[in-house]
């Protein structure tokens, strides 16, 4: 039987990422772990916060009943009454814990959103750079997702965006922090946002969603905030997870948070709670529901980030590389010298660094490079960066 050509798609996209991955294994294995330079996944190096591994001991010790059993499926009461005030705080918007629902992390959360908001020809609007696995995620469904390009500096182009909207738009799809270029979407053009989906949604006779997929919220530098979404807009939906702000991403706990007054809000919340086990999740690990209520908003300090962006921003700027610094995440990302940026990816390889060519986040001509290393590797890497620019200026 013939694979379905939208996972061929996403298998494609997916794999520029760890392609470069599985790359490094064979060069490690080649030439020695401590020659080889991978930039190439957001795995967290940093260690979860104390507070975390001291919550699953204490958990672990505790005789609580149930403790490993089934819940109810959108998560425990306590947690989501947790996330709920939480994001009350955060967003400026009361939320009830009815309108959160515990995920598999940010991944599983979108899945299950876009599974009760779309139907069949329906399409999600997103501006580039974006995580390919989107498209995934929303193929899954019979839906199309619709690419808009940005401004030069990566900001969203409501322009764009807006020739994009029609009447079969169900949501537009953003991410700030993103991955992978590091930007902040300000409050005006939240704002901005806002009062383009507000014509639309009156346009077309429908609510069109804004979901906002924030895993990368507490990973931010230089005084910069991620704006809340809430107060803009009542259509509005948060996905996220704990994989970044806790350095645990394989331990996959998430959740969707609903605006209070979001048009069909609770039947959305009902179809994700109902769809868990249809779609092979039933519930978010129950381990760590109790543990992130533990753990009580600690996050990993994010100025580790930001000073190995700045060890590796530094030199590379001096050496010519053109890029923007990221506001957060814990990514660069860097216009390709020669405009090739799968041609400049082998190069790169050819000086055993390991980076993820622009073409696997609907932007060609960039790359990323994850600040997730130790700074000994950034240190060694920075002469084979500098050989990689200076061959591509010399052939150009």
């Amino acid at each position: 039987m013939p694979i379905a050509k939208n996972h061929l798609v996403a298998v494609f996209g997916t794999s520029l990422i760890r392609k470069m991955f599985n790359e490094g294994t064979r060069l490690k294995a080649e030439h020695g772990e401590e020659n080889v330079f991978d930039f190439s996944l957001g795995n967290p190096i940093v260690p979860p916060p104390p507070e975390f591994s001291e919550a699953i001991i204490r958990i672990m010790k505790e005789d609580i009943p149930g403790k490993h059993a089934y819940m109810t499926n959108s998560g425990y009461r306590e947690t989501r009454e947790f996330v709920a005030r939480f994001l009350t705080e955060e967003q400026g918007v009361p939320l009830h814990m009815d309108n959160i629902v515990m995920t598999c992390g940010a991944g599983a959360a979108l899945t299950l959103l876009f599974q009760a908001i779309l139907n069949v020809g329906d399409n999600v609007v997103v501006s580039i750079p974006n995580f390919v696995v989107y498209k995934t995620y929303v193929e899954n469904f019979g839906g199309e997702l619709k690419t808009v390009p940005c401004q030069e500096n990566f900001l969203l182009d409501l322009e764009a965006m807006e020739k994009a909207i029609n009447r079969k738009t169900a949501a537009v799809l953003i991410n700030s922090p993103n991955n992978p270029c590091g930007v902040i979407y300000p409050q005006e053009q939240i704002d901005a946002l806002a009062e383009l989906l507000e014509r639309k949604s009156r346009e077309y006779d429908r609510a069109i969603y804004l979901v906002s997929d924030e895993p990368y919220r507490q990973i931010v530098f230089d005084d910069y905030v991620v704006p809340p979404i809430f107060p803009s807009y009542k259509h509005s939906i948060i996905v996220s997870s704990y994989s970044k702000s806790l350095s645990i991403p394989g331990e996959r706990i998430g959740w969707t948070a609903i605006h209070p007054e979001a048009d069909e809000g609770d039947l959305i919340v009902k179809v994700m709670t109902t769809a868990t086990t249809g779609l092979g999740f039933t519930n978010a690990p129950a381990l760590m529901q109790r543990a992130i209520v533990e753990v009580n908003g600690k996050t990993v300090d994010p100025e580790i980030y930001r000073k190995k962006r700045d060890l590796l921003a530094g030199p590379l700027k001096e050496m010519g590389y053109d890029f923007i610094l990221p506001h957060g995440t814990f990514y660069i990302f860097i216009k390709a010298p020669g405009g090739d940026d799968m041609k400049f990816v082998d190069i790169l390889q050819n000086e055993l660094i390991l980076a993820v060519p622009g073409t696997g986040f609907n932007m060609p001509g960039y790359f990323r490079l994850s600040c997730c290393v130790e700074d000994d590797v950034i240190i060694r890497s920075l002469p084979g960066f500098k050989k990689a620019i200076e061959k591509t200026i010399e052939k150009n």
